[in-house]
Formats: C-alpha cells, structure tokens, sequence
C-alpha cells in the first residue's frame, strides 16, 4: 500500500491518495477528495497496462470540476425534482444545481467533501464522512463510510454504508467513468455493453423519470445483447436520445435490493480486449454515455476529454425515488444501516488481438 499527498483542499487539509495493488497486475487509486476513483491501471490482452478511468491530473480539478470524477456521490445520487421532498409530514427544499432539480446531493455534495481515511492496507482502503444535520437541506447528522477491496483476480469491491440519528433519505453511487482503451485514448462508443435489463425509466425535459417503465424490446435502449454504445446513440426516431443528448437514464436491474450483488452490466473494447463486468445489489443502474464531456477538460493524460469519451455505470436507486413511492424507498431511520455493494471485475476477451 502506497499512501502520497495529492494537493490542499482549502479550508479542510490535505488530500491523499492511497494505492491498492492485485497479484493480478492491477493498481487502483483511491482519492481521499470525494472518496473517489481517481485511477484504475489494468492489463490487455498483450499485458499492456493502462489507466481506464477519466480523471483531473491535480486536485485543483477536482474542486473546481463538476464532473464528479470517480466520485462518490450523495446523500443522494441522481435528481430529485424540483430539488423538493417530503418525510414525516414535513418538506425539505435542497439546492438546484441542474436547472430546476437537486443533482447528485446539492451544490457541496460528498463529492465535494474531504473524506477521513480510516484504515489502509495493500488492498483496502476505508474512508469515512460525517455529514451534519441540516448538510445541503437533508435532516439528520450522516455517518458515511466507503470501502474499496482489491483482490487478485482483479476484482474492486466496493462498499458503501451510512447510518443516521434521524429519519432521512439516502441513495449513494460511485461515478466512476470508465474507457477500456485507456484514459485520453479517444471514444468509448465502439465499447460493446450489456445491461441485464427487460425496461428502463423514460424521463421528461428535465431528466427526471416520468413514472413508468419501458420495456427496451425494438427500441435503442435494449443492451440484453452485447451491442456497441455507439451504434444507436444518434437514432433520431427516438426522442429519449435527444432528451439525453444520448444516454442518461435508469435501467430497470431489479425489482428491490438483492440479497447479494448479481451481473448486471458487462463492457468490452474490442481494440484492446479488456473486460469490464459489473456486479450490483441495487435495483437500478444509471447507464451515461459521456454526452457532456465538451472537450473543455484536460485529463490526467494531458488530452482534452470530448464527448462519448467514456461511460458510467452507476448502481442506485432509481432517480427521484422520494417522490415516486412506485420506485420503493429510500428512507433511513436511526438504527438502520443503509449498503450499497458493487464490484468491478476486469479481465480480457479470449478472441482479444495481440500485439
């Protein structure tokens, strides 16, 4: 385990990065700024290794980014309508910060925070955020932790838990933007992914799901069938597209929580072979096809960032879910313990070309 300063956060301390290493030849990044991803190094199929997330090259990125770069993101991820919700007969009013909604926690969600490293190993790290009563609109002091597991067959589990002193609402996900290729190596649209779902969440103007489920047979959302990201992305006759200026919707995973984390996802970039599977808890996956990145960033690789660049794979509840009871709930109540599991499995095609 390798533990190095990466910047000063002003008014909160330094920011440190911790290294996590697999016999597998895998190396993971963990940022203590928003307990983030920042770097996830994995063989191809010829064993060259490189960088498969987007990321800032400094810390001062991170602060001023709105990317949300291998973050964790909460109290809670995706978009509450009208940035409104109601618990116990009272309402709760959070910042707008993506037009008319609350996105990803407010304006200073935990993306934003600097998170406390707790314990650190070779292969783990756990990292932990207090958030206060009142943080960004939500009631109830947050305890928060964020683990990260590598293991030597390149697995990186990732676990996130939080408990409260009084009823809240509570849907964290990681942000992690992932390019098989490599960081700064061009589009991910000629990625193919899978995504073991029958329907998914149709939204308005606003990106906020409009109620119910689709079911993506015959239409450009159905990914049951590995199929390039790209290869409907600009299907006119589909006005979902347009909405999203690509993908950004929720994908129907589950009908609840699973008792264990199940495949939901797969990706693979047939250039260099490498594999990307998915294993998820939560009945909800947010598929986002890179649509905003505008060549504006330079990345850690010191190349621009433009759009379709890279994907996220997000397990969460589903968007605006305390206003939409069909969705289930995400309340959490003093004594309960709210988890998220995901892991992230990396490895190789057998029809892979080598070099």
């Amino acid at each position: 385990m390798l533990r190095m300063p990466f910047g000063t956060v002003p008014g909160a301390g330094e920011a440190e990065i911790v290294t996590l290493a697999s016999a597998g030849g895998m190396t993971v990044d963990i940022l203590s700024y928003g307990a983030a991803i920042h770097a996830v190094r994995v063989p191809d199929a010829a064993g060259m290794v490189a960088d498969v997330t987007l990321g800032h090259p400094t810390i001062d990125g991170y602060i001023a980014g709105s990317e949300y770069f291998g973050a964790t993101v909460g109290r809670v991820a995706n978009r509450i309508a009208g940035g409104r919700f109601t618990l116990d007969g009272m309402t709760h009013q959070l910042p707008l910060n993506n037009g008319a909604n609350s996105l990803h926690g407010g304006t200073t969600g935990f993306n934003k925070r600097l998170w406390t490293i707790g314990s650190a190993s070779a292969q783990r790290v756990v990292l932990h955020l207090v958030s206060p009563d009142g943080d960004q609109g939500f009631p109830g002091t947050l305890a928060v932790s964020a683990s990260y597991a590598l293991d030597d067959e390149n697995r990186l589990s990732v676990t996130y838990e939080a408990t409260t002193d009084r009823p809240t609402i509570v849907n964290l996900t990681n942000h992690t933007y992932w390019n098989l290729a490599g960081e700064g190596s061009g589009s991910a649209l000629g990625h193919r992914l899978m995504i073991a779902a029958d329907a998914f969440l149709p939204t308005d103007a606003g990106l906020i799901p409009t109620g119910a489920a689709q079911p993506v047979a015959g239409i450009p959302f159905d990914f049951r069938v590995p199929t390039a990201i790209g290869a409907r992305i600009r299907d006119g006759g589909d006005d979902q597209l347009r909405i999203g200026r690509g993908y950004d919707h929720n994908w129907v995973v589950g009908d609840d929580v699973a008792a264990e984390p199940r495949l939901v996802a797969r990706a693979d970039d047939p250039q260099s072979g490498r594999t990307l599977d998915l294993w998820s808890d939560q009945p909800g996956l947010q598929f986002y096809s890179g649509n905003f990145l505008d060549g504006s960033i330079v990345g850690k690789s010191g190349r621009l960032y433009r759009q379709g660049d890279a994907f996220t794979l997000e397990p969460q509840m589903p968007p605006d879910t305390p206003n939409q009871p069909a969705f289930g709930v995400i309340r959490l109540d003093p004594g309960q313990t709210y988890r998220n599991r995901m892991v992230f499995g990396f490895g190789v095609t057998a029809s892979a070309p080598r070099r």
